[in-house]
């Protein structure tokens, strides 16, 4: 949301780094709009380590664009080797419905995958209707929505039932 940076967060309900440095994630990054993804892997993968994952447990894996990212979360997902799976891609509104059909189709795969699937499969997708809304959310003034990203994974992968 626009009125608010989402990325500070609290650490009540992150487990403890002890737990954290044994677990695994992936990540799956759209290369699609880099300058926009890649900031979003970094703000990933930092959360991540700074709240006790390794390095080493972190598994990235690089796509073409953000509608293949449901094919690279299905493999990661049903490999049983994760605790949680990252999405992040970024799709710009143009003069096409192209921003429809793909901000549809990611967004309904990836929910089926949190339905039928082995891990949480977190949805780190920017639509935007402008370069700069992207930006502003991959580390500019409404903070970098891959940090959420990290730390939803971690709260999602440790849900005690």
């Amino acid at each position: 949301m626009s009125t608010q940076n989402l990325s500070e967060y609290d650490v009540q309900g992150i487990p403890a780094k002890e737990i954290l440095s044994k677990q695994k994630y992936a990540i799956a990054v759209a290369d699609w709009n880099p300058q926009v993804t890649h900031a979003l892997l970094d703000g990933a993968v930092n959360s991540l380590v700074e709240c006790g994952v390794q390095q080493s447990n972190i598994k990235i894996v690089h796509v073409p664009g953000t509608f293949e990212l449901t094919y690279a979360a299905k493999k990661l997902s049903q490999s049983g080797s994760y605790e949680a799976v990252i999405v992040l891609g970024c799709v710009i509104q143009g003069e096409t419905p192209h921003f429809n059909y793909v901000c549809q189709g990611v967004t309904t795969g990836i929910t089926k995958l949190n339905i039928d699937g082995k891990c949480p499969v977190i949805f780190g997708v920017l639509t935007t209707n402008t370069l700069q809304q992207a930006i502003d959310r991959a580390g500019g003034i409404h903070g970098n929505k891959g940090i959420e990203g990290g730390i939803t994974a971690i709260k999602m992968a440790n849900i005690v039932w």
